[in-house]
């Protein structure tokens, strides 16, 4: 049930963005199981945090045709808040778990950001990586940037097995502005991440749990430092970064989850 109140990150999503002019803004968001199974009433939900961002990654999307309409019904809420959304959603995943395969989706706000042409799974490691990233480039006041958004496998089937390919990515497309993102299933300071630190991508968010408890203890809801986006430091700057904490604008963690059982992540950043 949400609360009859202006939630704490509305007014901290106010804040940041009278900060962001010139600067492109990036959210990206784990929507458990995000399909047909999403209320009309939660979609509503969903959009007004996303509509404050000029691109957005959803991890997550249920592989069938529910999750495609999911998306299409999302954004065509977002097209009635005063701007142009498009989007772009994957193929399911390869996974040879057939039960593990989901879709991506990208949306952005046309009048802010173009996208470069057609999107793609990265195929490459498809062996070796359950679920293949999903990478599109962008255009932003004439310089590009290339999202790559990834779920990966749970903890306990050691994502740091998949995450260790992604070292590999940037050699394969050398001309590309990188920027990984989504739910590892692993916090940043694991050093699986070194290599892509070492080349010069660093971690948005640090000593920042993303996803929800089951219950809150003492008023803590969140339970891990999953979620994350890693950009290229030589060629983007970042201004500023955060989460939504949208699980307080319910009365329990429980309703909030209905929503996702992960926070989104953002960043604000300027391209060299």
């Amino acid at each position: 049930m949400l609360l009859n109140r202006k939630s704490v990150f509305t007014i901290l999503i106010f804040f940041v963005f009278t900060l962001s002019n010139g600067q492109v803004s990036i959210c990206s968001w784990n929507l458990m199981n995000f399909g047909k199974s999403k209320s009309d009433t939660e979609l509503a939900f969903i959009a007004k945090i996303l509509n404050d961002y000029d691109v957005v990654t959803i991890q997550e999307v249920v592989a069938g045709d529910g999750g495609s309409k999911a998306v299409y019904r999302l954004v065509a809420i977002l097209n009635n808040k005063g701007l142009k959304w498009d989007y772009a959603i994957s193929n399911p995943t390869t996974s040879a778990n057939h039960s593990s395969r989901e879709r991506y989706a990208f949306l952005w706000k046309t009048s802010k950001v173009k996208k470069i042409g057609a999107s793609w799974l990265e195929l490459n490691y498809q062996e070796e990586i359950d679920r293949e990233p999903f990478m599109s480039t962008f255009e932003f006041k004439g310089k590009q940037f290339t999202i790559a958004s990834f779920h990966a496998v749970p903890k306990k089937k050691n994502p740091e097995s998949e995450i260790k390919y992604f070292k590999l990515i940037p050699a394969l497309y050398p001309k590309l502005n990188l920027v990984f993102m989504g739910d590892f299933n692993c916090p940043q300071s694991n050093s699986v991440f070194n290599p892509l630190k070492k080349m010069g991508y660093l971690n948005i968010i640090e000593n920042q749990k993303t996803s929800l408890r089951q219950k809150c203890i003492n008023n803590d809801c969140l339970a891990s430092e999953y979620d994350n986006m890693f950009y290229y430091s030589i060629k983007i700057k970042r201004i500023q970064s955060g989460i939504v904490p949208f699980y307080k604008s319910f009365l329990t963690v429980k309703e909030a989850r209905k929503i996702s059982d992960h926070i989104p992540i953002w960043g604000i950043f300027n391209l060299k």
